[in-house]
Order: structure tokens, then sequence, then C-alpha cells
């Protein structure tokens, strides 16, 4: 046993890329004692992470996979450390465990699967205690290997009859796999196409049906003389084709057949009991392999129709309780759903504005003096809220008041003098200096910045920005009334052939998510704007009441009334009509 157990370590640890050692474990069920009878690379010593990781399988009674830093040579390298139990009849009698550089979840997968096929293989040899040699454990891995080799189904079947036809000495080895309840022959060697048509093709089917209707390996001639197996068609095939030695193996993959394996040799090399033993072992290893493979390898609506067939046959067969009544419960809710009408809602995001929202601007160029006021605050009218800097304003009033009071005594002389020429040109340079200041008066007024109603501030802060310039007619504070708001949806342009004039809806705030606030549609803005990759059209709403906690620019979300509708069709209806868009998108 210590040198089949080491001998299939060492190739199993070739065949997997990437292993850098290995232990396999085995022990007596009743006591659960076990001990390491072969090691990779032979004659190391077991690390504890294998030991571990055999120590967790073992317990688990399953595959483990773990992933952690390679401390021995560096603390970055990852690697993976696979355990897999070895199990007979419900009962542990061993343990594998490797160490691999780490891989990419799909290579991982690969090899748990390349794993679990060699233990398959090292517990069907300990189950009936075979001898067998470290050759045949070699055949029998690298055909696994060959089946897993090719991608496509086709390409690896018929190179895996090509090889097994060479290294057994066969004149033709065909693999068949069942349609139905006919067999249909898929590969052959050293040949790339079959023709199913032939004497010859019917034959071989003939004989894997014989061999698969009777559940057993058939050779030809028997080998056993008390040997009850029908061999009829076996017998003809031999007749018809002259190849004096035929042996057909079922393949098997998960208790149920699959397909057939046919080989057929001249008739002075009878098929020997060990080597039909051996095509046993190498069937229930590569069966699995290949059918895996041309399920894969199948049209989308194959195997679209293979899922749909297993699904009736659970449905409509014994056992699977669960499944039915699920499907009952689904069958159920989509008919409630197809007659009961629901009250169907369009949902969208909303603002609150102001009806009507002043702008409060800078009356002339100059700089920012003084601001208390800032964006949320209440202002009632009149109500300071800035001051500009109107420094420059007064000197400019001080030296036009001195020219004035000037020309005032000029004009006092040039009347003394009766200089009435002088005094009528004094006289009009006096009122063009007093229009002047009285432009000033009316500018060191303005620069005041007062509130034109009872309102809130709705954007503008000024205490950030003192001593900044602003030029005539910058917008320095917005403020909207605390009595009179309107309210703006953002109505997806899927949902906006719904809404209509004088529809109903109902909102709820962000700042007030238990209150329920009523309102009416009053325009649709005929301009939609992109917004999160979406198109959305303006919606204009009148609330029915209106908290004395509603402020502008508070946010939420509107639900608008639209009427009754099929329950089917409110949860479908948008995934129907983007199905419908993208069809005619890609009509012809």
């Amino acid at each position: 046993m210590e040198v089949l157990a080491q001998s299939w370590l060492d190739q199993q640890c070739k065949l997997i890329q990437g292993v850098t050692s290995g232990v396999l474990m085995l022990g007596v069920p009743e006591n659960g004692s076990f001990s390491p009878v072969a090691c990779w690379p032979e004659g190391s010593t077991t690390s504890t992470t294998l030991l571990a990781i055999a120590t967790t399988a073992m317990e688990k009674k399953q595959g483990v996979v773990t992933s952690m830093p390679d401390k021995s040579v560096a603390p970055q390298r990852q690697i993976d450390t696979i355990g897999y139990p070895l199990v007979i009849k419900d009962q542990l009698i061993g343990i594998v465990a490797l160490e691999i550089d780490n891989l990419p979840e799909a290579s991982r997968r690969s090899v748990t699967h390349l794993l679990r096929l060699g233990t398959v293989w090292l517990e069907m040899l300990i189950d009936q205690h075979t001898t067998t040699d470290k050759q045949n454990l070699i055949t029998v891995l690298e055909m696994v290997a060959l089946s897993l080799e090719h991608e496509r189904f086709q390409v690896a079947a018929t190179a895996l009859a090509t090889e097994l036809a060479m290294r057994m000495d066969c004149n033709r080895a065909t693999f068949g796999f069942l349609r139905g309840e006919r067999i249909q022959l898929q590969a052959m060697s050293h040949s790339a196409r079959i023709d199913t048509r032939t004497n010859l093709a019917r034959g071989i089917a003939a004989a894997m049906e014989e061999a698969i209707d009777q559940d057993t390996a058939i050779a030809f001639p028997v080998s056993q003389e008390k040997s009850v197996n029908i061999t009829r068609a076996h017998e003809e095939l031999v007749r018809q084709h002259g190849n004096g030695a035929i042996c057909t193996i079922p393949l098997v993959d998960n208790g149920a057949i699959i397909g057939a394996l046919t080989l057929e040799r001249s008739g002075d090399q009878p098929f020997a009991i060990q080597t039909i033993e051996l095509f046993k072992q190498i069937g229930t290893m590569i069966g699995p392999a290949l059918e895996l493979k041309r399920r894969d390898d199948r049209w989308l609506i194959s195997k679209a129709g293979e899922s749909m067939r297993s699904m009736l046959g659970k449905l409509l067969g014994p056992r699977h309780i669960t499944l039915k009544l699920a499907t009952i419960a689904a069958l159920s809710l989509a008919g409630f759903m197809t007659v009961t009408d629901g009250n169907y809602r369009v949902t969208a995001d909303t603002a609150l504005e102001g009806q009507v929202q002043r702008a409060v601007v800078a009356p002339i160029d100059g700089y920012i003096n003084n601001s208390d006021i800032r964006a949320g605050d209440i202002v009632h009218t009149g109500q300071l809220m800035g001051e500009l800097d109107d420094k420059d304003l007064k000197l400019e009033y001080d030296k036009l008041s001195s020219e004035k009071n000037q020309y005032i005594r000029e004009q006092r002389s040039a009347m003394a003098a009766h200089k009435r020429a002088e005094s009528s040109i004094l006289s009009a340079q006096i009122d063009q200096v007093s229009a002047q200041l009285r432009l000033i008066e009316e500018q060191l007024e303005r620069m005041h910045i007062v509130s034109p109603f009872d309102g809130v501030v709705v954007s503008g802060d000024l205490s950030q920005s003192l001593g900044s310039p602003v030029e005539r007619g910058d917008v320095l504070f917005e403020v909207a009334p605390l009595d009179a708001y309107r309210v703006v949806l953002k109505v997806n342009e899927n949902d906006i052939q719904e809404i209509d004039v004088g529809q109903t809806g109902k909102l709820r705030l962000s700042g007030m998510p238990g209150e329920t606030l009523p309102f009416v549609i009053e325009k649709i803005t005929p301009v939609s704007e992109a917004s999160e990759g979406s198109n959305f059209f303006r919606v204009e709403a009148r609330l029915e009441s209106e908290p004395a906690q509603l402020r502008p620019g508070m946010e939420g979300v509107a639900k608008v009334e639209i009427g009754e509708r099929k329950l089917a069709w409110i949860w479908t209806h948008k995934m129907i009509d983007w199905l419908r868009l993208w069809t005619w998108s890609w009509w012809s």
C-alpha cells in the first residue's frame, strides 16, 4: 500500500501544476488514527500547514481550500493549501493535502476537480483491494489529464479514443453517448468524422446498447466460463467486421449511465480480466470529465431545452415537494396579479420653491462693508441686510459741497458788481453741482441693502466676502416669501405621458418625513433636462396646505395618483417598455 500511495501521490503532484509539497495520510476508520504514508517530494518531511489542513478536512469530511502567506520564503507571497478526504461507504479512510502556489479562482476549481477525480480512483483501488502496478496507475491518470487537456468536447473525445487505441493495442476505440433511449457515436480513434449510416457504426452502437441495457461491462469472446451476459450484438459485430475481440464499458456519471466505450482487437489478442478491470477504471474516471465537456459544448438552446425537461420532470414526477409548492405559489401570485387592480402612482424626486423669488442686487460698483445676514435667515420688509463702503461717495459729496459754496460766493460778488452775465453762468454751475449732490445722496441711501418684503433668504452670504469688490447688478441675496410655495417634480421621461394638469398627489419631505402634504399638478414644462443618465421633465404643482415649517429648497419624494391598473402591469410595464425599445433599436 505504501508503494501504491507514493506512486499515486507522485503522479497527482506532477499532473497538477504549481504543487510545492503534498502528503497522503491513511488509517483505520474505526479508531480514527491516521498517519502519513506518502510525501511529495519523496523523502521530505510533512509541514505543519499540511497537517493542519488535513486535520480540518478530516473533521469536516469534505474538501477544504485556504489561502495564506508563505512565511518560510516571503510574507508577501501567497500559497493555497487544499485538503481532500478519502471516503468509502461513508467512512473516512484517509486524507490528501497539497500546498500549491496561489492560483486564480478558475484555475483553483480545475485543480480541485482534478484532485477529486484522483481521489475517486484511489478510493476505488483501496475499496476493491486492487494491486494495480505503477504503470497502470500512470496510464489512468494520464488518460484523465488528456480528457481535461482539450477545451472542446469533440477534440478531447477523439484524442482520448486514439490514445486508448494505441496504448491498449486495439484496432479501434469508440465513444458513444446516450441521446434519449438511443446511443449516438461521438468519437472514433484515428477518425475525424463518423458516418452513422454505415453498418460498422450501427454494429458498434448496437454493442454499446447491449452493454448499457445490462448495466455491465461485456467482453467477447467471453472470458468467464459461467458468464450470463448476453453478447449477441458483440458476436454480430465480430462476424461482420472481422475483429476477433471486443470489450464495451458503460460510462457512468453521478450514478447514471451516460454512454459507453467500445474497444476492438484482432482475434489472437483476447481481453484479459486485468485489462477489462483497467478499462473499467479508465471509464469511471473519464466518463464524468467527457460528459461535463459535452454539456458545456452544446448550443445554448439545447442547454435551455434540457433544463426545461429536467424542471418539468421534477414538477410532474415524484419527490421535490418544495419545488412543487414554490411553483404553485408563484403561479397563484401571477394569477392574482393578473386579475387584481391596484392604485398606480408615478414617483418623482421633488424640491420646494417659493412662488416669488426676488433678487437683491448691488446698486453701484463698490466694496462690501458689513453684512450679518446669510442663507436661511428670516428677514422683514426694510430690514438692513448689508452695507457697501461709502467713503468714496462721502468724499465726493464733501468736494461737491465745497465747490457749491465757492460758486455761491462768486455769484454774490458778481451780483454786487452788477455783472449779470457772469452771475447767470455761476447760477447754472450751482444748479449743476446741486444735481450731482442729490445723485450722491441717493447713492448713499442705496449703500444700505434692505429686504424688499418679509421672507427667507434663499441664497447669499456676504459675511465671508467683506472687503470684496462688487459690480452694479451683481446678485447679493435671493429672498423668497414664507407664505407662497410651489412644488417642482422631476418626472422621468418614461412616466411623463401619464402626467396631466389637475392630477393630485402626495408629498413627503426629507425634513418632515412623518407628514404627508397633498398637492395638485398645475403646469408641465415641455422641455427636458439630463440628470444622472436620464431625461427629466419639470412639473410644477401647488400645495393644498402649507405648514409653518416649510422652507424653500426642501427636498423629498412625491407620488402622483394616476388611477387603477392591473398589478401585473404596474410591476412589469417598465421592463416591457425597455424590451420594446431595445427590440425596435435592433430590428432591421
